[in-house]
């Protein structure tokens, strides 16, 4: 009895002080630049004690206290932000599920027989049986711990999913939202261009009558009515699809939604802190996701591995038999039973190879998935980089040119009404004015559009934390 107990500590000191077969995880090599491309002149050197970009809170980013309240909406309904929750809820559940494997499973048994020796006998006893059976696969190799890494990893990876649907979720909303800006901007104008151009038509229709103008001039105002009210139709119909757009987000049905800020008046960053570069791999969750992916399948390796080596498994058993259950555990009524077991593989027709060699082929896979994530995202900077500046200097551009336009058209006019020219240089004046007028509306979302997408490009808005 003493050996066995001393044989038996042996093994579960083994299974403790075992080794885990297969490689550790190290991260691979990166190569990581000392800036990000596109950054401005004035951004290069960032000056000391500045917060990072991607370490402001979104709400201190996105101002507008309408577009914030949109956003608080989204990240509370949106299904997808629901489904990315019910995956850690499921990977939470398969990593208690696979690290049980690590600890002995014990079940208990209680049995009433009635037993009967003899046709003639009719007085046969009841006998009572209860016991515990205990099982336990010694983990000597590492495989039920390396399968713990690996599921422990995946739950890693679902947090950080949640958390790049999160940042991408904010950046769809306020991408929309600033869209619907831009389009309730155009219909203004467009919609106040509809009154000037009648006014237009309703005075050369006149002139044309009293005879002082072509019936080409009447032709040509009505032109300039018919462009304004197509514009209408259109910006109409692009409001509604977009207010669509931004209820889906929000879990809703279709729906009006609230308005704030102008596009014009919506707060952002002259010059944005872009930080190290370096500081990409801690802080966007597409990266980190991909790197615990990574290691969950340098973890299945050693899974694999182990599937090489004996398979040691203890059994015991103590129970007691009476036929009364007062005397269960007075003196031979009680047995007991210890037992052990080691299996080795010897042929598999190739499968347990087969599986290794796969294991290795998912690791390197997720490597390369890693390694392609990193270099995305050091290009989505850089392009957001390039996009942001470059839309503000675009805006200032096209401001100029609608005022040139607007001058052009004022003098166009007053020629007209001097006699000195044909409507036809209204008509092209206004024409231009108009499409300069829209543009400047789409500049401004272009802006901003860079301006989101660069916070998002840099890892922010994930912060669980809210206002």
């Amino acid at each position: 009895m003493t050996k066995v107990r001393v044989s038996t500590i042996v093994v579960l000191l083994l299974s403790l002080t075992g080794c885990k077969v297969g490689p550790n995880y190290q991260r691979p090599p990166l190569t990581v630049p000392d800036q990000y491309r596109g950054l401005a002149p004035d951004e290069a050197q960032q000056p000391p004690g500045t917060e990072d970009f991607a370490q402001m809170k979104w709400w201190t980013v996105l101002q507008d206290e309408t577009l914030q309240g949109l956003i608080k909406e989204a990240l509370a309904n949106n299904y997808d932000m629901r489904i990315a929750a019910s995956r850690i809820l499921q990977a939470s559940a398969n990593l208690g599920i696979t690290r049980a494997n690590q600890f002995p499973t014990l079940n208990g048994s209680f049995s009433i027989v009635n037993q009967q020796s003899s046709p003639l006998f009719t007085g046969s006893p009841t006998i009572d049986t209860a016991g515990l059976q205990l099982n336990y696969i010694v983990d000597f190799w590492g495989q039920y711990r390396r399968a713990t890494e690996a599921a422990r990893a995946v739950l890693l990876s679902t947090y950080y999913g949640r958390d790049l649907v999160q940042t991408t979720l904010i950046s769809l909303v306020a991408q929309d939202y600033f869209l619907l800006r831009q389009f309730d901007a155009q219909l203004i104008y467009s919609k106040e261009t509809v009154a000037a151009d009648n006014d237009i038509l309703r005075l050369n229709t006149i002139k044309y009558k009293g005879g002082d103008a072509a019936i080409t001039d009447v032709y040509q105002a009505q032109v300039l009515v018919q462009q304004a009210e197509a514009e209408v139709i259109s910006l109409t119909q692009a409001i509604a699809q977009t207010e669509n757009n931004i209820s889906i987000l929000l879990g809703k049905n279709p729906q009006d939604i609230p308005r704030g800020q102008t596009l014009v008046d919506q707060a952002h960053l002259p010059s944005v802190p872009a930080g190290l570069p370096s500081a990409i791999l801690q802080r966007r969750p597409d990266v980190q996701r991909d790197e615990q992916s990574l290691v969950a399948a340098n973890a299945n390796v050693g899974v694999a591995k182990a599937l090489f080596f004996p398979q040691i498994s203890l059994t015991g058993e103590f129970g007691a038999a009476s036929t009364a259950i007062s005397s269960f555990l007075a003196g031979p009524a009680t047995f007991w039973a210890l037992g052990g077991q080691v299996t080795q593989p010897i042929f598999q027709g190739g499968r347990i190879r087969a599986n290794y060699h796969l294991a290795w082929a998912e690791r390197d896979q997720a490597e390369l998935t890693y390694k392609q994530t990193v270099l995305t995202a050091f290009g989505d900077v850089s392009n957001s980089l390039v996009g942001y500046n470059d839309s503000r200097l675009f805006r200032v551009k096209v401001e100029e040119e609608a005022a040139t336009y607007k001058e052009t058209a004022r003098l166009a006019t007053v020629r007209y009404q001097g006699g000195v020219t044909s409507f036809l240089e209204v008509l092209v004046t206004q024409q231009d004015y108009f499409t300069a007028e829209l543009n400047v509306a789409q500049a401004y979302f272009a802006e901003m559009q860079n301006y989101v997408q660069l916070y998002q490009a840099l890892g922010g808005g994930w912060d669980p934390q809210q206002p």
